[in-house]
């Protein structure tokens, strides 16, 4: 009896010194090893569990990530080529409404596939030829204005010479004066007029149109703007530039007008006496 007493006042004993934080340098005296070796095997164990797993998961997300990567460049392919479509579409539709609205002519569309690196000439490939009715000295046009003409034919495909070229000759019509003259093309790729009649007074902006004279090519094709008009000391007429309304740097697709027939005027011009 009087030992359980005294295990009972000394337990309280304790307990009341505990709570009078008596004994907390003794409880920091024996916890703080156990929580400092806790401690050392916790980092222990956690360093060589990284050690294991994360090499495991470093691979795992580079596969990941080379599966995304292939994924986007996947995707950027297809966006690319939907672009394209698009692009393509969208020229075959302005194509056909050109020929919807001038329902007189009879066409064959081609796409390009080809431009001659001669920086002396200028001239297309184009992927319709002989077979598809083409034949030469047909005009090209597209939905913005003239192109050109068929230069040479295969049964597979044609040459389309541009009115930039150094040898092309368009007889045109200013549309705001009715002026008529002839248009040039030259190794710059610029066009310019001749033949202007001495009293003609050009402006900047003026629209240019095929005239339908000399037989190479139907009337009222639009070629382009003027864009420049100058006169040298001395000279009697103006020097007139014109820029077409056709970027040739970006052709995809032309029409072909396959009902014109070229006239050959040539012979029928008077040759000069000597």
């Amino acid at each position: 009896m009087l030992r359980s007493v005294g295990l009972v006042v000394i337990i309280a004993g304790l307990l009341l010194l505990a709570l009078a934080g008596y004994l907390t340098p003794l409880f920091r005296l024996t916890t703080d090893p156990i929580i400092a070796a806790q401690t050392w095997l916790s980092s222990r164990y956690l360093a060589i569990h990284d050690m294991i797993t994360v090499p495991r998961d470093v691979a795992s997300l580079q596969q990941k990530n080379a599966a995304l990567q292939a994924q986007v460049t996947q995707l950027q392919s297809q966006v690319i080529e939907l672009q394209q479509q698009l692009s393509e579409a969208q020229v075959l539709y302005s194509l056909l409404d050109f020929a919807r609205a001038r329902p007189d002519n009879q066409y064959v569309a081609a796409s390009v596939i080809g431009r001659d690196t001669n920086p002396f000439i200028s001239y297309i490939l184009i992927d319709q030829g002989s077979d598809a009715g083409l034949r030469h000295g047909m005009p090209v046009v597209t939905n913005q204005g003239l192109v050109g003409r068929i230069d040479a034919v295969t049964a597979g495909g044609a040459r389309v010479q541009l009115i930039t070229d150094v040898g092309s000759v368009v007889n045109i019509r200013v549309q705001s004066s009715q002026v008529e003259a002839s248009m040039i093309g030259s190794v710059t790729g610029d066009l310019s007029l001749e033949m202007l009649p001495t009293n003609a007074r050009l402006s900047v902006g003026d629209v240019v149109l095929t005239s339908g004279l000399g037989g190479s090519y139907p009337a009222n094709i639009f070629v382009g703007q003027v864009s420049s008009v100058s006169q040298s000391a001395g000279e009697l007429s103006e020097t007139v530039i014109v820029q077409p309304i056709v970027d040739f740097s970006s052709l995809k697709a032309v029409l072909v007008i396959t009902n014109f027939t070229p006239v050959d005027t040539a012979p029928l011009i008077p040759t000069p006496a000597p």
